[in-house]
């Protein structure tokens, strides 16, 4: 891994003399150069996708600057405290990846931005970049691709796509500072020392939050037996200033040596305890910059011949038409993205023409002061997300006296709105509260979706949707940080049903084909419910938990009086965060199986062997019961009658459900021509889908 820079402002030599040029060349706010450091031509071993031909790889930087004094950039925190080149402006370089046809006569004329998650490549079919291509279902139709760094706390230069901010500094030029929280839960035994991060490869630890002194007596650090879903512990011992530090003691007894990236604990960290530590952080990087330099990489290659140094944009004049497309993290970040009003340009332009939010259940931590973008915090408790509005139109949130607004408010004023998918699976219900977006705050009824949005369910999924197949087995899950789950992996994917709507996004953006209505569940009809098993209609199923208690509720914290709550944005001075309100938030209904009634069912849930759930308990520790984050859960049948029987299921066994493999099999091609009509389902899709189901059915023995 490479070294950082201390907090970003030593760059490299050919980024300071690529910010010069772009002083000296550019009068404008936006890209202003581009370094093309590597050409490779063409790449996948020389594979030629159908009418579109071979593809070729272009890496490089891309030097940008803001005009701070800009209508657009009053949105970005602490903007007025960024640094500013001789003409006013702030500065940033960010890398970008390009994948496009090498004969762009062949190309379809739209190009896919694809917002890296945590700096990592990721294609809209599922496949990683520069590894095997699957079968070719991005680039068989030619159109281009787009990657560039946004996020400020990954290694910049490392794997990836990464970017350098600018690092807010006061008017006098002092440090910047205030609190931060940091939570250190299932850390393993015999362990002393911990990281100020979790599970993020090529992260650089502590960026952007680095404590103002190493005196642990300015800082407070406690340990809890356990935490309710609000943040109600018990057991709560604070442990003294002498025993702990801000140290490495993996070589060095402790107080070991000084380190302002890790914490180290005297008598050890106890694997049973969860353990808090809030401190004052100083010199936060100007986060928000990231989702503008975003913006104007998108717009220069969508838009600009040349940059200032007569550089040639290597699609340029061939791009009709861009969608934007994130996944997970970056599902949220296109809300964010959206919501501060970044899909206008500097010039006024629209950036993206559809933009597809995937499994993104919330907003992000995108555009705060000393916000930590690289984690997903377990039980979400202090991390900011769900504060700004899930819904897409303007509605008054009353519950938290919020004024009246949408995601898209800002982009309808300026009439710069994209066409819009959101693309949900039950993890983004149960832990991302995304069935706040549909009925608001109240959860009495549904909040009116714009003619310009429609929102998909993936019934019965977990976060990403599952492997695929149709064994009746699987095998035990944790979820993202390595705690135990009651329930066995959900198997039930996403990615065909996924891969069909990218294809509708597409035919909409570029040909106006209307898509496929929404499908989701909803308030009015009954299908959205709260989150117990009396209102679900959740079946008692032998020697399995139930979802009671399970579903993260939306907390109202009081991040203090400089946090912009519509904008997810501003300064948080609140740490802890006090809870003001518990708002319940609503679950899908289910059948008499546990299987989730609204939204699009994959061909697995038509054909079930068992119930798939969104939601999936821990199973011990301190936070035992509350949701697994991000993981759904799974429970078969019983093979049997007899076996259902003697064990007291309610649900039908496979045997009285199917009787014979053939009847599955007539079963399974009716349901997946049912898809493809709906267009939820692409046609090789299917036909893979029906030969793995025979496959998987024979091998296992399940129906004869």
């Amino acid at each position: 891994m490479l070294r950082p820079a201390k907090f970003h402002n030593a760059l490299p030599t050919f980024l300071a003399v690529a910010f010069s040029m772009a002083a000296v060349c550019s009068v404008d706010a936006r890209v202003t150069k581009i370094v093309i450091s590597q050409k490779t031509s063409p790449i996948f071993a020389g594979r030629s996708f159908g009418s579109a031909g071979q593809y070729e790889e272009i890496k490089g930087t891309a030097s940008g600057e803001i005009d701070p004094s800009d209508r657009r950039s009053a949105v970005i925190t602490d903007i007025e405290l960024a640094p500013r080149n001789a003409r006013g402006m702030v500065e940033y370089v960010a890398t970008f990846t390009m994948v496009k046809p090498v004969d762009m006569s062949k190309a379809s004329g739209l190009m896919t931005y694809e917002v890296v998650n945590r700096s990592s490549h990721l294609v809209p079919g599922r496949y990683n970049i520069g590894g095997d291509p699957g079968d070719g279902f991005v680039y068989n139709t030619g159109d281009v691709l787009l990657w560039s760094g946004w996020q400020g706390a990954m290694a910049f230069g490392g794997p990836g796509e990464t970017i350098q901010l600018p690092v807010a500094r006061n008017p006098d030029g002092s440090s910047v500072t205030g609190p931060v929280l940091w939570r250190f839960i299932n850390v393993p035994g015999n362990v002393n020392t911990q990281y100020f991060y979790r599970f993020v490869p090529n992260s650089i630890p502590g960026i952007g939050r680095t404590p103002l002194t190493l005196d642990t007596s300015r800082a407070t650090l406690i340990s809890a037996t356990s935490e309710s879903p609000t943040g109600a512990k018990a057991g709560v011992t604070p442990i003294a200033s002498g025993d702990w530090a801000f140290a490495d003691c993996t070589s060095v007894p402790f107080p070991g040596t000084p380190d302002p990236t890790r914490i180290c604990l005297r008598n050890g960290f106890n694997p049973a305890l969860l353990y808090e530590l809030v401190y004052t952080a100083k010199d936060p990087i100007v986060l928000g910059v990231g989702l503008a330099a975003m913006r104007d990489v998108v717009s220069f290659f969508r838009r600009t011949a040349q940059d200032d140094a007569g550089t040639a944009n290597p699609v340029a004049n061939q791009i009709s038409y861009v969608m934007g497309h994130g996944i997970s993290q970056s599902g949220r970040y296109i809300k964010t993205f959206l919501n501060l009003g970044f899909n206008e340009d500097e010039s006024g332009a629209k950036v993206w023409d559809a933009a597809f939010s995937d499994i993104g259940g919330a907003q992000g931590t995108f555009n705060i002061r000393f916000a930590d973008q690289r984690v997903y915090e377990q039980s979400a408790l202090y991390v900011p997300g769900a504060e700004g509005p899930l819904w897409w139109a303007d509605y008054a949130d009353t519950v938290r006296n919020r004024a009246p607004w949408g995601i898209l408010h800002r982009c309808t004023v300026t009439n710069t709105c994209p066409l819009v998918f959101e693309a949900y699976g039950g993890a983004e219900y149960w832990y991302g509260r995304g069935a706040v977006g549909i009925a608001g705050t109240t959860g009495v009824d549904d909040i009116p979706v714009p003619a310009n949005v429609r929102r998909y369910y993936m019934s019965g999924t977990t976060h990403g949707g599952g492997p695929g197949g149709f064994q009746l087995n699987q095998p035990a899950v944790t979820d993202l940080n390595s705690m135990a789950c009651a329930l066995a992996r959900n198997p039930n994917p996403e990615t065909e049903t996924l891969r069909a709507l990218y294809v509708a996004l597409k035919a909409w953006t570029s040909q106006g084909t209307p898509p496929p209505p929404s499908a989701y569940p909803r308030v009015p009809d009954g299908t959205l419910v709260p989150a117990t098993s009396a209102a679900m209609g959740y079946p008692m199923i032998p020697g399995s938990p139930s979802p009671d208690g399970v579903m993260n509720s939306l907390l109202d914290f009081d991040f203090g009086p400089e946090f912009r709550y519509n904008d997810e944005s501003g300064v948080i001075t609140n740490l802890p965060a006090p809870v003001k309100n518990v708002i319940p938030t609503l679950a899908p209904r289910v059948d008499a199986d546990g299987n989730e009634v609204a939204g699009i069912h994959s061909l697995l849930l038509r054909m079930p062997l068992g119930t798939y759930t969104g939601w999936n308990p821990v199973a011990n520790g301190v936070l035992k019961g509350q949701e697994c984050v991000l993981a759904g859960g799974y429970i078969p049948f019983a093979i049997t009658q007899a076996q259902r029987l003697a064990s007291g299921d309610p649900r039908l066994s496979i045997e009285e459900r199917y009787g014979r493999l053939g009847n599955y099999y007539s079963a399974a091609l009716y349901q997946a021509k049912d898809l493809f009509r709906q267009r939820f389902l692409l046609v090789d899709d299917a036909n893979r889908l029906i030969n793995q189901m025979l496959s998987d059915m024979l091998a296992g023995g399940l129906l004869h």
